[in-house]
């Protein structure tokens, strides 16, 4: 059973869930030994399907089909949509306060696809921003990869990040897992058609990182 304060929205068709940094949406191979989030729901949501997935290390809104004509619908209209905002810290200073990324990226069983990533910088730091960033459909790691492909990576991130930059946050922060939360997700719901928007506060951790970078002047 997870808290109670953790649910976003639940209605007859979907349930919204505030996912935490650190763990699985969902179990995969090599992941047996880990219950993940759905497992935990299922206790108190029988039935329940997911819907789309964040990686391991990102928090925020994640949507769980509770019925399987819910997933369905929203399988067969693949989405359509949907948008999501997530909000991240990345290294070195913005050169513009908005942009759009657009660089192809692989997706399974389709090869090499478009992607494009709207991004929004919120605040400016000495060595890092915090972004808002926003994708209709998500590719694998589609964010971490956009960013490094601009030259201004996620800090923290050990696989597209810069690890010199990461060892010297670690350091001052002791901190391992990069900042990327799924904030809001707006999408159209699968029985009404009405539109929702979901949203997720950001984690204390995260938090508290800004307010020390704010009160520092960096």
């Amino acid at each position: 059973m997870i808290d109670h304060r953790r649910v976003l929205y639940s209605d007859d068709a979907l349930l919204a869930v505030n996912k935490l940094s650190g763990e699985l949406t969902v179990a995969g191979a090599g992941t047996s030994d880990k219950l993940s989030l759905l497992d935990f729901l299922r206790r108190d949501y029988p039935g329940l399907k997911p819907l789309h997935r964040l990686d391991f290390e990102t928090s925020g809104v994640v949507v769980f089909a509770r019925t399987k004509q819910a997933a369905d619908a929203v399988l067969q209209t693949k989405f359509t949509g949907w948008k999501k905002t997530y909000i991240s810290l990345v290294a070195g200073r913005m050169p513009r306060e908005s942009g759009v990324i657009r660089a192809p990226l692989p997706a399974r069983g389709q090869g090499v696809v478009p992607a494009e990533t709207t991004y929004r910088v919120l605040q400016v730091f000495a060595n890092s921003c915090l972004v808002e960033a926003e994708i209709a459909t998500g590719r694998h790691h589609q964010i971490r990869r956009h960013f490094a492909a601009i030259g201004h990576p996620l800090l923290l991130d050990e696989e597209y990040g810069n690890k010199g930059i990461n060892r010297v946050f670690t350091r001052e922060f002791m901190l391992r897992r990069f900042f990327l939360h799924a904030a809001k997700l707006v999408l159209p719901h699968p029985v009404t058609n009405k539109q929702l928007t979901i949203e997720a506060p950001l984690p204390r951790v995260f938090e508290g990182v800004l307010k020390k970078l704010r009160s520092a002047g960096r």
